[in-house]
């Protein structure tokens, strides 16, 4: 008799143990074990348990290849369980590992290969074959891709349904309609229910996110903000939106909102850093001349020197051109497409001019900072609200959310688990659709917050995420490529540049490492057919067929493989944490980054005061609803998984074991050092600090 020795790890999460009956069946490369049930005195496959067994076979099986898991009724109803692994020792001496990490809801088989990765090239053994062909069948027959918006990258689709508020033992599962009792948005998590178990939140992650927002909004409730639609009496009223929240950047903000200097600087390193550009040309479109700016410029210099040298920058919102306005608590609201010309010079990034408009004209003048202090406040609030929306709808929703649920679904639907690509990149889609089936009902929904509390509705907020998709190329998400193509590489003070490119740079290394262990040469990547497909489906379903984007339908080298998944990765984790973690700080002083604007823009000088600025401004029950809503998507639930953080086991070999290892260590130097940097600056820039950074987009 052969004696097998296994160990069966159960996931920690709460109610990740189950009471039904688990059997085991053991294939070798010389045989297999009959069906065995898994079993001993006392409660099995308990919450973060880790049982021992023994499997007795008539003879040895050879090589480990694949286990198969049965789940079946036991005497109390069905039960599901979460399974980490699976490792079992043969009676040689060797260890296997069989990873899982993930639930089996219902009475079902499942087969696990053993965890060294292989490509589709790798594989002799017929069984081995059929089983990853398998897999990707069962995969594609589960997840579907379906359209949720024309011209925006498809999604998975999941049936309509408004499930109540209750916890099922039968499911291990809390569900929650998302209704806040007084609060003017039903958080419509209506695609939370049908979610694959495996794409689902855990019990910790949806206890934090969703019984923190409930305490939040029934003070806001009791408070009486979200019932009041009208102005803001007082600037200063606004800091008690959230009394209790503040932050040493928050606070800056308040009380510097103001400065020119405060808002050149949010350029650079605020939560839309990735916009501004070197202007090397003032476009026809916006005439400043050097009479104007000259003021602005220093001595012994003009315009054109200071565009010569480099120190003419552009912010342009042309995207946001012509894009029709709503009604909110019954006001009409207001937009504009502004131009920002800003110059670099001792004093750090300031704004020189600013345009309302994308055609010039009598009627569009163009702002300085040497006319009046309330039209230049409010011009440059213009430009704030601008400002968000390109972040919320481009930098944020669409080319961090949207666009790495499109790479996280390819991943699962082209990619079997044995794959080395799936293994590097699993960890960095983690709860990634769940959060954005959350995002959709809260943002893209009827009822939800672009239709309640955002000048351009729904249909607006959505046309701008369209535009811009249908301008993105491939070379826009490699970082390296975006700072050349918008000349800032070398701006001095860029802490978002220098810190995303240590990241960058660090994921490149990693990912080389992985690469070329399994992929030796060119002729290994162009002939993986599980990985053209992958590619060619995000191709087709995140860029919708846009030959014009850049991104590739095929990978045919090694290089182009490794820039291809650093990108893939960094989308994944560091450039959400970029425009996301900060976004209460730099918004809860609502003038910093308003959603609406209930006044038209100026069309003439001198006419601003303070009470037309108030009135311009949303108001409070609008303020209220964005910032709860920000408020909530910017704090990063519990059951967290920094960058570089790896407890599931995926890759067993040494080698690649050795470089996630490397990868920390080298993660570690980058938070020392923005840490260490961040001591001398008067507004510390740590969005990008490692510690900080999500592996994948939880939240």
């Amino acid at each position: 008799m052969a004696t097998y020795k296994v160990k069966v790890a159960t996931g920690t999460d709460f109610f990740s143990g189950t009471l039904d009956c688990i059997s085991l069946t053991i294939v070798g490369t010389e045989g297999e074990s009959h069906k065995q049930r898994l079993n001993h005195f006392g409660r099995d496959f308990a919450t973060g348990a880790v049982d021992e067994y023994a499997v007795q076979c008539p003879q040895a099986l050879g090589e480990l290849v694949i286990i198969r898991l049965h789940k079946e009724p036991s005497f109390f109803r069905k039960d599901p369980w979460y399974c980490n692994y699976v490792q079992i020792c043969a009676p040689d001496g060797r260890v296997y590992h069989f990873p899982a990490y993930q639930w089996m809801d219902g009475y079902e088989t499942l087969a696990l290969r053993e965890a060294t990765a292989k490509t589709t090239a790798d594989d002799t053994l017929p069984i081995l074959l059929e089983h990853r062909q398998e897999e990707i069948r069962a995969k594609q027959d589960f997840y579907h891709w379906r359209e949720f918006v024309p011209g925006l990258p498809n999604y998975v689709h999941i049936p309509s349904y408004h499930p109540p508020v209750r916890h099922c033992r039968s499911t291990n599962r809390t569900e929650w309609n998302g209704y806040i009792p007084g609060f003017p948005i039903l958080i419509n998590i209506k695609a939370t229910k049908f979610l694959n178990s495996n794409l689902r939140f855990s019990f910790v992650k949806t206890a934090s996110f969703f019984y923190r927002l409930g305490p939040m909004a029934l003070a806001f409730k009791l408070r009486g903000l979200v019932d009041r639609k009208r102005s803001w009496k007082r600037l200063k009223d606004i800091k008690n939106i959230f009394p209790a929240t503040k932050t040493v950047i928050s606070e800056y903000v308040a009380e510097h909102w103001a400065e020119d200097s405060f808002f050149g600087y949010q350029y650079l390193n605020g939560i839309n850093p990735g916009l501004i550009q070197r202007c090397m040309r003032i476009p026809d479109k916006f005439p400043v001349t050097d009479d104007m700016v000259a003021p602005f410029l220093g001595e012994g210099t003009c315009l054109q020197a200071e565009l010569e040298k480099g120190n003419i920058y552009l912010a342009d919102y042309r995207i946001l051109e012509g894009i029709p306005t709503v009604e909110l608590n019954g006001h009409k609201q207001h937009h504009c497409a502004p131009i920002c010309l800003l110059h670099f010079g001792p004093e750090g990034m300031m704004p020189i001019a600013i345009q309302l408009s994308q055609t010039p004209g009598p009627d569009c003048p163009i702002f300085l900072p040497s006319d009046s202090e309330w039209d230049w406040l409010l011009a440059k609030t213009w430009v704030r609200y601008a400002e968000f929306y390109c972040h919320e709808a481009v930098a944020h929703l669409l080319e961090s959310h949207l666009i790495g649920e499109a790479f996280c679904l390819a991943l699962l639907r082209n990619l079997p688990m044995c794959h080395p690509l799936y293994k590097l990149l699993i960890p960095h889609t983690r709860y990634n659709v769940q959060i954005n089936s959350i995002g959709r009902a809260l943002l893209l929904n009827e009822g939800g917050l672009s239709a309640r509390a955002m000048s351009l509705g729904l249909e607006g907020f959505a046309q701008v995420m369209v535009r811009a998709l249908s301008e993105l190329t491939y070379k826009d998400l490699c970082v390296p490529n975006d700072f050349v193509k918008r000349g800032v590489q070398d701006l001095p003070g860029y802490y978002f540049r220098d810190d995303s490119l240590a990241v960058w740079y660090a994921m490149e290394r990693y990912v080389t490492e992985i690469i070329t262990y399994y992929y030796p040469c060119d002729a290994a990547v162009e002939g993986d057919p599980e990985l053209q497909c992958w590619v060619q489906e995000i191709f087709k379903e995140c860029l919708l067929g846009r030959e014009s984007s850049g991104f590739p339908t095929c990978l045919r080298t090694v290089p182009e493989l490794i820039e291809y998944v650093t990108m893939v990765m960094y989308t994944c984790s560091a450039r959400h944490a970029a425009v996301n973690t900060g976004q209460l700080e730099f918004t809860s002083w609502m003038p910093n980054f308003p959603s609406s604007m209930r006044n038209p823009p100026m069309q003439t000088k001198g006419l601003t005061t303070l009470q037309t600025y108030m009135d311009t401004l949303p108001d409070v029950k609008t303020t209220c609803i964005v910032l709860l809503v920000l408020w909530t998507l910017c704090r990063e639930p519990d059951d967290r998984r920094p960058l570089g953080h790896f407890p599931d086991i995926h890759f067993v070999e040494e080698a690649p074991r050795r470089s996630m290892e490397a990868f920390r260590q080298q993660l570690n130097q980058i938070s020392h050092h923005i840490r260490q940097r961040n001591k001398c600056l008067p507004i510390p820039y740590y969005y990008l600090d490692p510690v900080l950074i999500e592996n994948s987009i939880s939240i």
